[in-house]
């Protein structure tokens, strides 16, 4: 008698990895099951096999061919596996035959990430993204876990004539309760999102704002505890931040950014997830600078590089599209890419390449050293950050209305003010500040005339969106 598929926990269970390689498939060829083995592992399974088949497309029943499936069926009895781990999205209905074929329990990547991601969300927000991935996920496939109804409806599965009864009746009750549930997360969540981007617009408006992105233990936490005193949990695992933390980042000279740690991206990340996790992000890709970490030592760089970069564009994308009002004046982001653990590589073969292809990656290792200084490359991306948070730096005169205490307030803290003018309604300051900073003031809405030293008007270029480099 089939079982009804509530329980998908697969902590401390053995489980067979499982993949089939399709011709256009995105995988790390030397170890093609390497980021799947760990994601299990971070979910609490025992991995003790592997099985692959590879095949110009997807059979559609099973998605893999019947005879591999027996193949299958006979590693799990001969290892004593209870589950069979996916490398892919199964629709329900692939999961249900290939249950039905191994009699294993069948779990799929997006089940699997969903699982980790529930077992480390830890304040409400992230609870309710993850709740509500889980039911995005789920929802679709509800006619498939409620195939222990069977029994009730002669054993003639849940189509078809003849098969309405108390099954369906539970069906439609359950598809109305996740529909409820789904409801009432989204409204929830609705509200703390609307919260936050009102925080995150006013944090932008104050401050010059940077994010850290990356692959998933790229090493950001690390990079971001390296920078500021953040204290942000950092460990050799998947998924060790799932809550961005915003902290004051010290560039010297008196100016101070504010820099965002965020969650790390894998590959084939469940569409859900990266919707209900966008407020997550929120604080990095309303950045003004993005700095993408990646794992240099990683074989997998290259995918790793690229995924990173297909996510930040599918967000970049939902973000222009939202019409949301805090979202009018949002640009796209400058990228630095750093290629940290570089002190792991055995030559600088590798880091050359990178600089190659993506021109002003830097190498850098977000580990200090043992006597307790910045390690490599630290300082140099505390330049280049603070270059491009103040622009070209001169002396001004700044004319505002008296008004506008606000941006007075702005210049007041983002440059030095070496002396003050008042006239009929406005106030000039005569300050050293740079003309980004002076640009992005204007691109908030700030009113202000600029004038050089001599009393000539100076133009400011628009803080426009920026265009997209090839590869990014």
């Amino acid at each position: 008698m089939a079982k009804e598929r509530t329980e998908l926990d697969v902590a401390s269970e053995r489980a067979v990895l499982a993949a089939v390689r399709l011709p256009d498939s995105k995988y790390d060829q030397r170890d093609p099951f390497g980021e799947l083995r760990a994601l299990a592992e971070q979910a609490g399974a025992i991995v003790v096999g592997e099985c692959t088949q590879r095949l110009e497309r997807p059979v559609a029943g099973t998605y893999m061919g019947v005879g591999k499936l027996e193949e299958l069926k006979g590693l799990c009895e001969e290892l004593g596996a209870t589950s069979v781990i996916f490398d892919h999205d199964l629709s329900p209905r692939q999961i249900a035959n290939i249950e039905k074929q191994t009699g294993r329990k069948i779990v799929d990547r997006s089940e699997l990430i969903l699982d980790i991601f529930a077992g480390r969300a830890t304040t409400r927000e992230a609870q309710l993204q993850v709740e509500l991935a889980q039911l995005e996920y789920t929802f679709p496939r509800l006619r498939a876990m409620w195939d222990h109804l069977e029994r009730i409806v002669g054993g003639g599965g849940l189509t078809g004539i003849g098969t309405r009864g108390p099954g369906e009746q539970q069906l439609e009750i359950d598809r109305r309760l996740v529909q409820r549930r789904k409801l009432a997360l989204q409204r929830e969540l609705a509200e703390i999102q609307s919260r936050r981007r009102r925080e995150v617009a006013a944090r932008k408006r104050e401050h010059f704002t940077v994010g850290i992105v990356g692959y998933t233990n790229a090493g950001k936490s690390t990079l971001f505890n390296a920078l500021t005193a953040g204290g942000a949990y950092a460990d050799d695992r998947l998924f060790a931040t799932l809550v961005s933390r915003t902290r004051a980042w010290d560039l010297g000279g008196g100016l101070e950014v504010m820099l965002s740690d965020t969650v790390g991206f894998v590959r084939d990340i469940p569409h859900h997830l990266v919707a209900s996790f966008r407020a997550t992000l929120e604080e990095a890709t309303h950045a003004d600078v993005l700095l993408i970490v990646l794992d240099v030592s990683d074989e997998a760089a290259e995918m790793q590089f690229g995924t990173v970069n297909a996510v930040l564009d599918d967000l970049f994308e939902q973000i222009e599209t939202s019409g949301h009002e805090e979202d009018r004046l949002w640009a796209r982001p400058e990228r630095i890419l750093l290629l940290n653990k570089c002190d792991l590589l055995k030559d600088n073969a590798a880091v050359l390449a990178w600089q190659g292809a993506v021109p002003g990656a830097m190498a850098i290792s977000a580990l200090a050293r043992e006597d307790g200084t910045p390690g490599l490359g630290i300082e140099a991306l505390r330049a280049r950050v603070r270059a491009i948070a103040t622009g070209d730096i001169g002396v001004f005169d700044v004319t505002v209305p008296l008004a506008d205490s606000k941006t007075v307030h702005l210049i007041e803290t983002r440059g030095q003010v070496l002396e003050r003018t008042y006239g009929e309604g406005v106030v000039t300051l005569r300050a050293r500040i740079g003309k980004r900073q002076l640009a992005q003031l204007r691109s908030l809405g700030a009113r202000l005339e600029l004038a050089d030293e001599s009393g000539a008007r100076v133009e400011l270029e628009p803080v426009a969106k920026t265009a997209r480099r090839p590869g990014w």
